[in-house]
């Protein structure tokens, strides 16, 4: 019989630790925009574990525009939304989806209702990118304390 510690709720994410040895969060998600509380969900939770509150807000902004952004603009079936946890006082946010088309910033008109998200995350992460990978992209997200 499993011991009530190692037993795994299944509406929590598995903390999982990176390939960096860094702990990190990771959820796999249907490609709906469902997703993005689900995603910012699991960041308040990572964030909430590693005593980094102070940056949820931020993190949760840049987390939604990414999700929205895969949601958009990509045919993936899912995504997979992960944190870990940087040295220091941050996290990376990273959404993996499996289109190779990059996301690119784009002017949006002024009176357009949406079209800022990459322009959102960048002006509140410490840096971002993107990744190309064989089956697809990985866009991620530094989110650092001031």
């Amino acid at each position: 019989m499993a011991d009530a510690a190692d037993a795994r709720h299944p509406n929590l994410p598995h903390l999982e630790p990176a390939p960096t040895g860094h702990p990190a969060y990771t959820e796999t998600l249907p490609c709906t925009p469902d997703a993005a509380p689900a995603a910012r969900r699991l960041i308040r939770q990572a964030l909430g574990a590693w005593a980094f509150d102070v940056l949820a807000d931020d993190a949760c902004l840049v987390a939604g525009e990414m999700v929205a952004n895969a949601c958009r603009h990509t045919r993936s079936p899912v995504i997979r939304v992960s944190v870990t946890r940087l040295d220091g006082p941050g996290v990376e946010i990273a959404v993996t989806d499996r289109s190779r088309v990059l996301p690119a910033r784009k002017p949006a008109a002024p009176e357009a209702l949406d079209g800022r998200g990459l322009l959102l995350v960048d002006a509140v992460a410490a840096r971002w990118g993107a990744d190309p990978e064989r089956w697809g992209k990985r866009v991620w997200a530094e989110v650092r304390a001031a």
